[in-house]
């Protein structure tokens, strides 16, 4: 009752849009300044977040997309937007305020949802639930989606002994660089959007 070919598309498919190595540095930069176990509690709050939505729209994403009256490319340039927002914050130093980054929970938004769980990982998910014929399709699914959340827990959670090596002064840096990268994703993923929208217009 297991199905190996779904099971490795959506997982393969969740790693490249989820990116857990490319979150590293990203979860290192938003986290900064708070004591270890407060950072792995966060990583783990960001994972369960972020599975949290996934489960969500995969049992319910047609119809919570259709009852908000939102498409699919509407929500990918949302979410594009948003993460611009952020990789601006990252990129001019605001997280390095004492409000940004020990007062907010940084675990829910914006890495638990839309960094994780953003409009490529829900629009996927949404996709391969729909395309899934049988329980073993269905169980392989939804196996992906715990197996890719899983790691995601492990790279963030032991990405904290990276600080230890690279120092405040590597975090900056680092912080700088998660910006950088984090609006590249955001301008793709507006690009994404539009060129759904032009498509099915």
């Amino acid at each position: 009752m297991f199905d190996v070919t779904v099971f490795g598309s959506l997982f393969l498919t969740l790693f490249v849009i989820m990116d857990p190595p490319g979150i590293t540095p990203i979860f290192l930069a938003l986290t900064a300044g708070r004591p270890g176990k407060v950072q792995k509690r966060m990583a783990f709050q960001a994972v369960c977040v972020a599975g949290g939505v996934i489960a969500v729209f995969g049992l319910l994403g047609h119809q919570i997309l259709d009852y908000l009256h939102v498409s699919v490319p509407a929500l990918m340039i949302a979410g594009g937007l948003l993460l611009l927002l952020i990789a601006l914050d990252l990129l001019t130093g605001k997280t390095d305020e004492p409000k940004q980054t020990k007062d907010v929970n940084v675990a829910l938004v914006p890495l638990g949802m839309p960094l994780l769980a953003g409009p490529g990982a829900i629009v996927s998910v949404i996709l391969a639930v729909q395309k899934a014929d049988g329980a073993a399709a269905q169980a392989s699914v939804w196996a992906a989606i715990l197996a890719i959340h899983v790691v995601l827990w492990l790279v963030m959670r032991y990405s904290l002994l990276i600080i230890r090596v690279i120092k405040d002064g590597g975090v900056v840096l680092v912080t700088r660089l998660a910006g950088m990268m984090l609006s590249a994703i955001a301008v793709q993923q507006i690009i994404n959007g539009i060129t759904e929208v032009v498509r099915s217009s």
